[in-house]
């Protein structure tokens, strides 16, 4: 069955992973950008990285019939360095334009300080200012709630938001009505054992329906499966869902949100 991943980090990944996905049914995936795995230490150090996320994945992706998308920011775990942070920002309207970017992300917020609020209301200044889609990155475990609630809380304050243009991403059992009930797309991060796992995310489905809801595995640095949008494929298969609500989630929700950006060719 046919699949996209809306969040995957596949510089983190192998080779072997595309091939296995590609088996599995995934057309295409958008790469946010994110933490390295280390905090890196100079601006040039991401203006390489938006180079490989805009000019050398896509390639990869392509060898095995995968369209690669991509976004761009500096993660919310190094947002915590304004200065750093400020200096990539001014980067990032240059990479803009190369035709597989959809937009600003994934931004938000790692542990709801001062310093990180800072920074994302700088990208979404950037993002309103060129009118581009959204990705936003909530905390994770005992701080998701709060953060989300205080990333919904900015973006409600910016009245220049249109919320239909923006995705919040791995949200939970908690925080999924949160981004739903004020108009706002959200994702379901698919991870084994923390976030969410397909069984869960298949509940909130049933819970909450299909409409602007998405599923990502993330895929990245840590415990992870590039194949997690097939597991909750088979899950919501096993649960007796139609083939066309599970279409629906998995293919046809990542793209309309897609095609509202600026750069969207299909």
């Amino acid at each position: 069955m046919r699949y996209i991943d809306p969040h995957i980090h596949m510089i983190s990944r192998t080779t072997d992973d595309y091939a296995r996905m590609a088996m599995a049914g995934c057309v295409a995936i958008s790469e946010p950008a994110f933490w390295a795995g280390f905090d890196r230490g100079t601006a040039a150090g991401f203006q390489d990285y938006f180079r490989h996320l805009t000019e050398v994945e896509g390639k990869r992706a392509a060898l095995y019939g995968i369209k690669h998308y991509s976004w761009l920011c500096i993660n919310a775990k190094e947002a915590e360095n304004v200065t750093l942070s400020r200096e990539v920002i001014k980067l990032i309207p240059e990479f803009l334009k190369k035709p597989n970017v959809l937009g600003i992300g994934e931004i938000g917020l790692n542990k709801n300080t001062a310093n990180e609020a800072t920074i994302f209301q700088e990208h979404l200044d950037l993002a309103m200012k060129t009118d581009e889609l959204v990705l936003i990155h909530t905390p994770h475990l005992e701080d998701k709630l709060k953060g989300t609630r205080m990333i919904v809380d900015m973006l409600l304050n910016d009245k220049r938001v249109k919320p239909h243009r923006v995705c919040i991403d791995h949200v939970e059992e908690h925080t999924v009505r949160l981004a739903l009930d004020n108009g706002f797309w959200c994702g379901m991060t698919l991870y084994p054992i923390t976030k969410c796992t397909p069984s869960r995310s298949a509940d909130i489905l049933e819970m909450y329906g299909p409409e602007r809801i998405l599923a990502n595995s993330a895929g990245d640095w840590g415990h992870s499966d590039p194949l997690a949008v097939p597991a909750l494929i088979q899950e919501m298969k096993r649960r007796g869902h139609s083939e066309d609500v599970i279409d629906r989630v998995v293919y046809r929700n990542p793209l309309e949100f897609w095609k509202q950006s600026n750069n969207w060719n299909g």
